[in-house]
């Protein structure tokens, strides 16, 4: 197995690349949806199913794990792979999204940010330093840098404050990054819909040897148009070379699009928190088990699906399930989610291998269109 981290670039349609990235721990086939991990679990599944589904690669949230059970209570534990049973890539996020949308009373300022824990209240002190301290006792193969990251609708000054310190986050993290073997860290595109300022971030951190970069600041409220403006603006200044992880996006079609633009990694809760909640993801669209019109309804989820979940239960016990606030509702929707998500990844890469990554997004639409419409 190798002992480097490497990407390569197998496959190009359009825009869009298929590829692979390698690492200690097991290659990950891009482009790759990674199922979050907030805190050292994916939430309803066991780690074992998570794998069968398909997934390379989980992501666990800095911020979690800091407050519960701690970084160094990991690390003396063996680290998070070990912690979690999970013995393949992790990519950790840098802890600083949670941080502006859950911790209390929080200050920013160029040291970092202080805040209050959503938990207890207990204060603490994350810095760009910190935040790879913490991801180097996690033992994470992916870290993220410490960015500040705006909601939009922004000002365009707001979002070149945030941008430009983000800018000097990204050396500072760069700096702190404990460089083991296999082990990589990726700085983060900001600039709210200011295409300038894309562009600036872009190119600042194509210049700090970061081994992939991540666009950062999407899905954060904004129209689907602009975030696919902004990847169409980010997405030619980055390095070829290097893979592109769109942040926190989780959308099928979103996904979808965001691919043809050339982005390799996705994240979000999206799957997972939608099957907590009795909403299901298939090839013929989304299916929301609440409705009463499931009630009696003897067929699965999806006949055709690789995943037992969706392929063997019925939608009429589905319904029952999620009606009776039973978990183990929960448990089958979101196994059914993360594979369908899964399933999505593996025929976006069958495609674009194929050269006919088009011919396929327009079937797979068409399929959700059928079937929101019967």
């Amino acid at each position: 197995m190798t002992q480097a981290f490497s990407f390569s670039v197998l496959a190009i349609d359009g825009l869009a690349r298929q590829g692979e990235i390698q690492t200690p721990r097991g290659s990950i086939r891009t482009p790759a949806f990674m199922p979050v991990g907030t805190a050292a679990t994916v939430k309803a599944m066991f780690v074992e199913d998570v794998r069968a589904a398909g997934a390379d690669i989980l992501l666990g949230n800095v911020y979690h794990l800091m407050l519960r059970p701690g970084a160094e209570r990991i690390a003396r534990l063996g680290g998070l792979h070990e912690f979690m049973r999970w013995p393949y890539p992790i990519l950790t996020d840098s802890g600083g999204f949670q941080v502006m949308s859950l911790a209390k009373l929080r200050k920013l300022d160029e040291s970092g940010v202080t805040f209050q824990s959503h938990i207890d209240g207990s204060r603490h002190h994350l810095s760009p330093e910190r935040s790879m301290e913490i991801q180097d006792l996690l033992g994470s193969d992916i870290q993220m840098q410490l960015d500040e990251c705006v909601r939009l609708p922004c000002s365009e000054g707001e979002a070149e404050r945030a941008m430009r310190l983000s800018l000097r986050w990204a050396e500072r993290s760069r700096k702190a990054f404990c460089e083991r073997p296999g082990r990589a860290v990726f700085g983060i595109v900001q600039g709210g819909e200011s295409k300038r300022l894309r562009i600036e971030s872009a190119q600042a951190l194509a210049g700090m040897d970061f081994h992939g970069i991540a666009v950062g600041g999407l899905a954060v409220g904004e129209p689907q148009v602009v975030m696919l403006d902004m990847l169409e603006t980010t997405a030619p200044h980055l390095p070829e070379s290097k893979p592109r992880y769109l942040m926190g996006v989780g959308a099928p079609d979103d996904i979808v699009e965001a691919v043809a633009r050339g982005i390799d990694m996705f994240d979000c809760v999206m799957p997972t928190r939608a099957g907590r909640h009795g909403l299901a993801y298939t090839r013929h669209g989304r299916v929301t088990l609440r409705n009463a019109r499931h009630a009696d309804d003897p067929r699965p989820l999806d006949a055709q699906s690789s995943c037992p979940a969706a392929r063997d239960y019925s939608r009429a016990y589905l319904h029952h399930l999620v009606k009776a606030g039973e978990i183990l509702g929960m448990m089958l929707l979101t196994q059914a989610n993360v594979a369908y998500y899964q399933e999505l990844m593996a025929g976006l890469r069958a495609a674009i291998g194929a050269g006919r990554l088009a011919d396929f997004i327009a079937e797979t639409r068409a399929k959700w269109i059928e079937g929101e419409s019967a």
